[in-house]
């Protein structure tokens, strides 16, 4: 009974680490608001998590409907906090093996892929983004 009480409470504590995590990611992004889309580095980046096209179709374009365009759903799961938070998740389930023997936590990893693409955590470029999230939310 007692390891079953301690595993739950680590996966509890695992599920609060990415939840806090990926909300970091959220404020430094947008506030955590639906902002639309902008302009960012040459391209349109949209809602919550400022979410690429590119990036929306690595996560497996959660939302698309039936007879959308990949660019509409893009647009509209961006600033639906349920559905970007979804993207922003497989696209770290897709590329977190990419940073495997690296030593760096799950928010590390998850941070600068998110900011850096597939390969973010092997470019220095994306250490200042997650030393912002870091000072958020205090992960490793």
């Amino acid at each position: 009974m007692i390891a079953k009480i301690v595993l739950v409470a680590l996966l509890v504590a695992v599920a609060s680490a990415a939840d806090t995590c990926i909300h970091c990611i959220c404020l430094h992004e947008s506030g955590c608001k639906a902002i639309g889309c902008n302009m960012d580095v040459g391209s349109l980046s949209c809602g919550y998590y400022q979410i690429k096209l590119p990036y929306y179709q690595d996560c497996g374009q959660p939302g698309k409907q039936s007879g959308d365009t990949t660019e509409t759903a893009w647009k509209r799961c961006s600033d639906d906090y349920s559905c970007a938070t979804t993207c922003v998740q497989n696209y770290y389930n897709r590329y977190r093996s990419q940073c495997n023997g690296l030593g760096m936590g799950d928010c590390q990893i998850m941070a600068r892929n998110h900011n850096g693409g597939p390969q973010g955590c092997k470019n220095s470029a994306t250490v200042g983004y997650w030393n912002n999230i870091k000072g958020c939310c205090g992960c490793s």
